[in-house]
């Protein structure tokens, strides 16, 4: 198994305040899931946004942010209610989508982003 700071373009990685602002800013749009380890929602999705990861690493980066982890990450983009998806374009975010959703709702949300 993988730990989350190997970079496998199909593995989620794990954003911190220390990465975040650099990866957010890269050439591809990245998918970012606000998590957090109690949020069962949040494990519910884990094999979708796994899915989506597989489908798109080649146009989309994908990270994940542990909310009690990274607290001023969240607070930043005011997440309050997880789990959060953002799609980042140019250190930006373009939109998001809040709680245990389809697929088809986050893969909208990526298509958007890459156009």
């Amino acid at each position: 198994m993988m730990s989350q700071n190997q970079t496998n373009a199909e593995t989620p990685l794990k954003l911190t305040e220390e990465n975040f602002d650099n990866v957010v800013s890269g050439a591809k749009p990245v998918f970012v899931d606000y998590w957090a380890v109690w949020c069962g929602p949040c494990r519910i999705m884990d094999p979708v946004v796994e899915k989506l990861a597989k489908k798109y690493s080649d146009k989309v980066t994908f990270g994940k942010v542990n909310v009690d982890e990274e607290m001023n990450i969240s607070s930043r983009y005011q997440v309050f209610s997880i789990p959060t998806f953002m799609i980042f374009r140019d250190g930006q975010p373009l939109d998001a989508v809040i709680g245990a959703v389809g697929e088809a709702s986050l893969e909208k949300l990526i298509v958007g982003a890459i156009g």
